[in-house]
């Protein structure tokens, strides 16, 4: 197996860094020249010998000063470079322009008159991009140089460090602009983020006690330069079962078995301590001689492809959703499925008040509550709605799906929000509360007592969130966006003096400001043509008391894995000399042949002693993984 770290060689030579560049030199000259011959001119022939003597001394230390001074260039003056050859040992750094200009420019739409246009970052002949986070931009403040990803990874290095923070200033002003719409003032970042959260547009203001007493017992693996990647093994790697065009998703249990599912079977692999190992048994999806609903392949009930896999019941029964249209994720019902006979026992129906209506996710209870033998309820999502469904009637029976035509979900509890919420995904802690996840990068975190109102709400950063995870005890959030990982503490000091999670209550003023999760632009750019994160997650922890390790998440090609207990450290080297928010770029890749499915840790259960993290699987279309956190000490 091969696993990267993410730490390059990041030095760029500067060997021709002191070459005397004559179209900028050669304009200074002219000028002392000139001064010079006029200074001549004006002198008269009754001067003293001592003041021509005078007069010539002030031209020579002029021209000293002129010549010393190479590196009088305009402040929009860089060097740019370019990296060629991958991750291939040939690959270096080359000169692309040994001297040249960036600026900042508004592009605008010809065909329309009212657009305001975009922020757009020009340098030189090379460069022209969009500004925003997609250009994955890295600073490295030693070197005054900043490396960005566009069509290609590029580098560029400014002469003096006040050079080097103007742009950094002058691009995060028009990333906010491009976002939000508007001039990065005071005024409108405090209409952007809101009093409470000022801390997240300005983090030095920023209340950061709970990351520096952010504690815990684990140690800290360092994942830096000069380590070796010998902390992850692979253990096997298998090919799945492709008779159903490929896995599809990834269903892990916390019991014996986890399961891969494809478009019209589910492959059953068995869990161990050093990952999952297919057992040999394909189960075809099977109507079981039902009506033609609740078959899975029946266009009349809009199914497609099973996007979306839920473990209930002890893990004896399955719920699969797949969208009604290709592409989209909203569903008008789902499907369950007995895993031990192999048979879709129904197919249900989402129903409000008579009228049908469609989810876009659903997830479990709880973190745990999938191996509940007596589960019957599940949470339930769209795009302005959040609720309950529950598999009994209203008068608590199990309803009787044998005979049902197409059985109906009750909707227990919930709530239609009649402003555009915008929801996209959510999950929940060991107590239930839920954390929800939308596309104009919020984040709302509601108690196990309402779904009507969040009791915090966490402001965007312009990116939307595609998936969400949270600690089983609710301390700590990670949520996706295509080009970087949110992690967000939700601890508070209450009015009482007592420690809360903003799930519990309002957190006021004293919020932390959040970490980001980072790609190198040259990891970014390597990826892969499909190049966004998704699924990013915690470890696995049913257990109050027990901490999660790790957070992991699917870029490309890409399995990446960060330490928890590193990216919550503030000390971390990482966010030395770092403005703005805080990013973490230490983490270690897994790299696979082709674009990955997911990745998660199995449950914890599976941990052994010399590998105190469970396991990691990393699915691809046609082969599963399994990858131990062994910290070199086990071999195959």
């Amino acid at each position: 197996m091969g696993a990267a770290s993410s730490r390059e060689e990041l030095e760029i030579s500067d060997s021709d860094s002191d070459e005397n560049y004559e179209d900028v030199d050669e304009e200074h000259e002219e000028e002392e020249e000139i001064e010079q011959k006029k200074s001549s001119s004006t002198s008269s022939g009754t001067k003293k010998p001592i003041d021509e003597i005078d007069e010539k001394l002030k031209a020579l230390k002029l021209k000293y000063s002129s010549s010393s001074n190479k590196k009088a260039y305009s402040k929009n003056s860089v060097k740019l470079y370019l990296h060629i050859g991958g991750n291939t040992p040939n690959s270096k750094w080359i000169t692309s322009e040994k001297l040249t200009t960036y600026s900042f420019v508004k592009s605008y739409d010809e065909d329309d008159e009212e657009e305001e246009g975009i922020w757009v970052l020009k340098i030189g002949s090379k460069i022209k991009a969009k500004v925003g986070t997609e250009l994955q931009l890295k600073p490295f403040g030693d070197q005054c140089r900043v490396d960005f990803v566009s069509d290609g990874v590029w580098a560029v290095k400014f002469f003096d460090n006040e050079s080097f923070r103007i742009f950094l200033s002058e691009f995060h002003d028009c990333l906010f602009e491009n976002v939000y719409g508007f001039e990065a003032t005071e005024e409108n970042k405090v209409k952007v983020y809101g009093k409470d959260f000022i801390g997240w547009a300005k983090p030095e203001v920023a209340d950061d006690s709970a990351w520096e007493n952010a504690e815990d017992s684990l140690p800290s693996t360092s994942y830096v330069s000069d380590r070796s990647n010998q902390d992850l093994m692979e253990e096997f790697e298998e090919e799945a079962n492709a008779g159903g065009g490929g896995i599809q998703s990834l269903a892990l249990g916390a019991l014996d078995n986890s399961f891969l599912v494809n478009n019209s079977g589910i492959q059953v692999v068995k869990n161990y301590s050093h990952g999952i190992h297919g057992k040999g048994v394909y189960v075809k999806f099977d109507s079981g001689g039902g009506n033609s609903s609740s078959r899975i392949g029946s266009s009349s009930s809009g199914y497609l492809t099973p996007k979306k896999a839920l473990l209930m019941r002890a893990e004896t029964n399955m719920l699969l959703m797949s969208p009604n249209t290709e592409g989209k994720p909203h569903a008008t019902g789902l499907h369950q499925l007995d895993i031990e006979t192999g048979k879709i026992v129904t197919g249900w129906k989402f129903d409000k008040d008579g009228v049908d209506i469609t989810m876009r996710d659903i997830t479990n209870d709880s973190k745990g509550s999938q191996l509940d033998p007596s589960e019957s309820t599940f949470l339930g999502l769209d795009d302005n709605r959040l609720c309950r469904w529950d598999m009994r009637d209203r008068k608590g029976m199990v309803q009787n799906v044998a005979n049902a035509n197409t059985p109906v979900l009750h909707w227990s509890e919930g709530h239609q929000f009649s402003r555009g919420t915008n929801f996209q995904c959510f999950a929940t802690t060991g107590d239930g509360s839920i954390v929800v996840g939308s596309i104009d990068g919020k984040i709302r975190l509601y108690s196990t007592t309402s779904m009507r109102q969040a009791k915090t709400a966490f402001p965007g950063l312009g990116s939307p969130i595609t998936h969400v995870d949270v600690t089983f005890d609710g301390k700590w959030i990670l949520g996706t966006t295509d080009t970087y990982l949110i992690l967000i503490c939700t601890l508070f000091t209450g009015k009482d003096g007592k420690t809360k999670t903003g799930f519990e209550g309002r957190m006021g003023n004293k919020i932390p400001a959040p970490r980001l999760l980072k790609l190198l632009p040259l990891h970014s750019h390597s990826a892969g043509a499909d190049n966004k994160f998704h699924g990013g997650q915690f470890s696995w922890v049913t257990e109050n008391g027990k901490q999660e390790r790790h957070l992991v998440a699917t870029v490309g090609k890409f399995s990446v894995i960060w330490n928890f207990q590193q990216v919550k450290n503030s000390a971390h080297s990482c966010y030395h000399n770092q403005e703005g928010l805080k990013s973490c770029y230490c983490y270690k890749i897994v790299p696979k042949d082709e674009s990955i499915i997911d990745s998660r840790f199995m449950h914890d259960k599976y941990a052994v002693t010399d590998s105190p993290e469970a396991p990691l699987v990393v699915a691809t279309p046609m082969k599963v993984s399994s990858i131990s956190m062994s910290g070199g000490s086990r071999k195959r």
